[in-house]
C-alpha cells in the first residue's frame, strides 16, 4: 500500500475540526503530523486525541518547517481563509470547513489560489456525506423529479452557546469581522450552497435579518435569503434562537413532477400518486464519498472525484449569495448577481 499522506491542520478552533480528524485518524491514507493554533489547549487536546506529531502557534512556521502532502482548515472564516490560500499558493491542497470564508473576496483569493497552483480546494459541507442528501442531488440530477424550480433548507438551533459549542467556537461565531455575520453567515450557508448546486448562481438575493430573541450579542440571531432565478426560487433559513428541531435540518427540492423532502437520516419522495410522500431506499453511498476525509483523501490518491456539493465552484457562489443577502439585510433592497466585480476563475 502507499505511503499514507501528511496532513496538516491549521487552526483548531472550529469544533468540526474534531470530528474530521477522528476521521482522518481512522483512515488508512492519510495521518495528522502537525498543527497550528496560538491556543495552548488547543495543542495539548490535538495531540492527545490524534497521531499529531508536532504544534506550532503560527501557520507560517509550520508550513516552512514540515513537509506536507495537503492541509485541513478548521478557524475561523477570515483568518481560516487566509490561512487556506497561503496554503495553496505553497502547492498543498486544502479542506477547508464551511462556509469558505467571511466574505466573498476573500472566497475568490482561494478560488485563484487554487486555480494557479492546480491544487484541489475543496468545501466541507457536513450534510453532503448524509446518504439522503447524495441520493436526493442524485435524483433530481437524473430528472426524477423533473425540472427543479425551487429548493429550499433551515437549520436552527438556539445558539452556538446554548447548543454547546466550546468557547473557542464561539468566540469568532459571535464575532461578525471573524465569522462574516451571525446566524446568516453560519447556518444560511447550507440552503445557500444546496441551491447553488442544484440550480446555480441566481438573478436577485433579498435579505431579512433580526435580532429576535437573544440579547447577549449585537448579531442576527434570524435570517432569511430568498433566491431568484430567471425559472426558479430557493429559500434559506437561519435561527439561533428556535427551540428544539422541529422542521431544522430539513431541505425539500421541489420538481414538476415530484418532490423530494431531505432530513439526516430519511428521503421522502412526494408525486400525484402518493401525495404524502413515500420513503426512498437509500443505497450505501460510495466508500469515497462516505465523509469529508474520504472523499478528499481519495481525491488525492486515487483520483476519485470530489462530491459536486464541496467543489470550491458551489462553495463560491453560496459565499456571493451570502454576501448578496447580508447587502440585501442592510439596504432593504433585492441584490443583483454578480456582485459588480469580476472574477475570471468563476
Amino acid at each position: 500500500m502507499a505511503e499514507e499522506l501528511k496532513i496538516g491542520v491549521l487552526g483548531l478552533t472550529h469544533d468540526h475540526a474534531w470530528g474530521n480528524l477522528a476521521e482522518l485518524e481512522a483512515s488508512d491514507l492519510g495521518r495528522l503530523v502537525a498543527a497550528a493554533d496560538p491556543n495552548a489547549e488547543l495543542q495539548d487536546k490535538v495531540q492527545a486525541d490524534t497521531s499529531c506529531e508536532r504544534v506550532y502557534d503560527e501557520p507560517e512556521e509550520m508550513l516552512s518547517d514540515e513537509t506536507l502532502d495537503a492541509v485541513y482548515v478548521f478557524g475561523d472564516n477570515l483568518n481560516g481563509a487566509a490561512n487556506a490560500a497561503m496554503a495553496l499558493a505553497t502547492d498543498l491542497p486544502v479542506l477547508v470547513e464551511k462556509p469558505m470564508a467571511s466574505t466573498v473576496a476573500l472566497a475568490d483569493v482561494m478560488l485563484q489560489a487554487s486555480r494557479e497552483s492546480d491544487r484541489a480546494l475543496m468545501i466541507n459541507w457536513p450534510f453532503a456525506w448524509w446518504p439522503s442528501m447524495q441520493q436526493a442531488l442524485a435524483m433530481a440530477e437524473a430528472g426524477d423529479i423533473g425540472r427543479v424550480f425551487s429548493t429550499r433548507y433551515r437549520s436552527a438551533h438556539n445558539g452556538p452557546r446554548a447548543l454547546g459549542c466550546s468557547e473557542y467556537f464561539c468566540e469568532w461565531l459571535y464575532d461578525s469581522e471573524l465569522n462574516g455575520a451571525g446566524a446568516l453567515m453560519d447556518y444560511c450557508c447550507y440552503g445557500a450552497a444546496l441551491a447553488a448546486a442544484v440550480l446555480g448562481r441566481p438573478s436577485t438575493v433579498t435579505g431579512v435579518s433580526n435580532r429576535l430573541v437573544h440579547d447577549f450579542s449585537p448579531q442576527e440571531d434570524n435570517a432569511i435569503l430568498i433566491l431568484n432565478y430567471p425559472d426558479a426560487m430557493s429559500v434559506t433559513e437561519a435561527s439561533w434562537s428556535q427551540i428544539g428541531h422541529v422542521t431544522s435540518y430539513v431541505g425539500v427540492l421541489y420538481g414538476t413532477t415530484g418532490t423530494l423532502q431531505i432530513t439526516s437520516d430519511r428521503l421522502l419522495l412526494a408525486t400525484e400518486e402518493h401525495d404524502m410522500g413515500v420513503e426512498v431506499d437509500l443505497p450505501p453511498v460510495p466508500d469515497h464519498w462516505s465523509s469529508a476525509t474520504a472523499c478528499f483523501l481519495n481525491h488525492l490518491v486515487n483520483g476519485t472525484d470530489i462530491i459536486p456539493l464541496c467543489t470550491d465552484t458551489v462553495g463560491r457562489n453560496a459565499q456571493e449569495i451570502l454576501q448578496a443577502g447580508l447587502e440585501s439585510c442592510h439596504t432593504g433592497e433585492a441584490v443583483s448577481l454578480p456582485l459588480p466585480f469580476l472574477n475570471p476563475y468563476v
